[in-house]
């Protein structure tokens, strides 16, 4: 058949308008609907950007002008929030604060600039949907030259898939709290003791505990998950390639919804050169923690013919996501055994404050500052202020202070050093101290003993600079994520201290942060654990413009999903 040379040309831009991939590197269209995939237990329905999981991962150039089309397919509204990514408010992709989300069959593009480089990545912020699959990864290209090296590079996105709705595991959290915790003590534990310890003194501990109404080995909130590496479990084996002696970067993301995963790769070192996106002077390490919502970059140079497993095991030990990197398809390596599970001790409780000021108060630390001293005079207790130690990830005596894999060295956030100073050094304008709080026998969880109902905002001027205390008064970690605006981590490198997205905090111990207060508008910060933050750990935070002006409203729910998500903490 002929055509004219007219129609051909026509024919040939209609074709290339419909292939996204072959479209400018800052220009997306992405597509937010439903997907069977296929995990090695079976066939599972997912929530799916353009039919994958994990989404596409972006790449963008530093100082490009991005241009990303979302669709949502969805019979409820969905939202798209961009991690880490400095950007102006009403871009941010957090309903409620920001926007009133994508409602169903609608198409919101997004446009802002890419202020900076690293690994970043993106989700959904609304009705607990990053559970079920919306999530991504996002690579930045520096303009600059990066002051390391590599040959190669693969992206490792982490994840928890779980068989449940969401909303049925929050439904049975808020029901019994330790409705996921399967690895429950028995009678049979007393008489597996530590070196030296008498049965009585084994007896004596555990009547401690269930005087608190805690346990030992309540770690994760959630069991029951399937970890995954890039959308694949450990039996489906994700592999990566490479050439004996080249340097290969890893861009490590963790998009799980409520698992710290601990990594090593039996047999290298992982030189760590970034963290949350932000270039550090590189420290070499054999384990690492990655909390939810960080990125770390780490290089390794295997030098050897052979398959290396990558291991990323759950803090609890309750499973493990396994992959593969090697010099050709179908090698495999050996995968190590499951480690002991670790166990709360009373320093995770209450610092040196000991026991007896949380007995039975079902796990409340603080849930209500109204409530605190009822509670504590009603069981005839006295509060003793917490005085954690600050520094490393954990208290001392801690249960949960990691042993890297064979002993070698695990990273802390003290070995964080960034390569230049991100922010001038100054004084700060204010100290605002944050007790992360809640009560676990209700599944409450608070900041300053306030729920995200009931509580103020926070409210600042751009210009200052804050300087925020994290208390962690509960026996859980914490990963606290502040939209919009970096946190300075204290971590006693002065000038060099690492700026980061999220700061993890471990029970008993108190972490320190300035912030720059230098994006005008309305912004979330709520621990990213995400049956935390939809049980109330979370807060709107306000900055007013420097010259005085008032920033507008945010936008009122229009939809019972954007309901759910602003009204997280009344435990109903």
């Amino acid at each position: 058949m002929y055509t004219s040379k007219h129609t051909r040309l026509s024919l040939a831009l209609a074709f290339f308008m419909f292939l996204p991939s072959l479209a400018a590197a800052n220009n997306y269209h992405l597509t937010i609907g439903e997907t069977t995939i296929t995990l090695s237990s079976g066939p599972k329905k997912a929530m799916t950007i353009n039919g994958t999981l994990p989404a596409p991962t972006l790449r963008f150039k530093e100082g490009e002008e991005l241009v990303i089309k979302v669709t949502n397919t969805l019979d409820a509204v969905s939202s798209v929030h961009w991690h880490g990514l400095i950007l102006p408010s009403t871009q941010d992709g957090a309903p409620g604060f920001s926007y009133k989300g994508i409602e169903p069959g609608e198409t919101f593009t997004y446009r802002f600039p890419a202020k900076q480089a690293g690994t970043y990545w993106y989700h959904s912020h609304s009705a607990m949907q990053e559970q079920k699959g919306l999530y991504g990864a996002i690579i930045i290209e520096p303009k600059d030259k990066e002051p390391f090296r590599y040959n190669r590079q693969h992206t490792v996105v982490l994840s928890d898939w779980h068989d449940a709705r969401p909303e049925r595991i929050l439904a049975n959290l808020k029901r019994r709290p330790d409705y996921y915790n399967f690895q429950q003590e028995t009678v049979l534990d007393l008489f597996d003791r530590e070196a030296g310890e008498s049965f009585g003194d084994a007896v004596k501990e555990r009547m401690a505990w269930g005087e608190m109404r805690m346990m030992k080995t309540d770690i994760a909130d959630v069991s029951g998950h399937d970890f995954l590496i890039n959308g694949m479990d450990a039996e489906q084996n994700w592999t990566a390639l490479f050439t004996p002696g080249e340097r290969v970067r890893l861009r490590l993301v963790n998009a799980s919804a409520m698992s710290f995963m601990d990594v090593y790769i039996p047999g290298l070192k992982m030189t760590v050169v970034q963290a949350d996106g932000n270039n550090i002077q590189p420290v070499t390490v054999d384990e690492l923690r990655i909390a939810v919502a960080e990125t770390y970059d780490v290089i390794i140079h295997p030098k050897e013919d052979r398959a290396y497993t990558l291991m990323a095991e759950p803090m609890g030990r309750t499973g493990h996501a396994r992959a593969t990197l090697a010099p050709r398809h179908g090698m495999t390596a050996d995968v190590p055994a499951r480690r002991p599970r670790p166990k709360l001790t009373m320093a995770d409780m209450a610092g040196h404050a000991g026991h007896a000021d949380h007995a039975a108060m079902g796990h409340d630390m603080g849930e209500m500052d109204h409530m605190d001293h009822m509670d504590h005079a009603a069981m005839g207790h006295d509060m003793k202020p917490m005085a954690p130690k600050q520094d490393a990830f954990y208290a001392p005596n801690s249960g949960l202070i990691p042993t890297a894999y064979n002993g070698g060295k695990f990273l802390s956030y003290s070995d964080l050093k960034a390569v230049r100073p991100v922010y001038d050094e100054r004084p700060v304008d204010r100290e605002v101290t944050v007790r992360l709080t809640g009560n676990m026998e209700r599944y409450i969880w608070s900041m300053n003993g306030e729920t995200f109902d009931d509580a103020e905002p926070f409210r600042f001027r751009e210009g200052e600079r804050i300087r925020f205390t994290f208390v962690n008064e509960t026996m859980m970690t914490h990963p606290m994520h502040l939209h919009g605006m970096w946190m300075i981590l204290d971590n006693g490198q002065g000038k060099y201290r690492p700026a980061k997205h999220v700061i993890q905090v471990a029970p008993a111990m108190t972490v320190s942060a300035e912030v720059e207060i230098d994006a005008t508008g309305h912004w979330p910060f709520h621990c990213h654990l995400v049956y935390h933050m939809h049980s109330g750990m979370m807060r709107r935070v306000i900055v007013e413009p420097a010259n005085g002006e008032v920033s507008p409203a945010a936008p009122a729910p229009t939809h019972p999903a954007m309901h759910h998500q602003m009204h997280m903490g009344s435990g109903q």
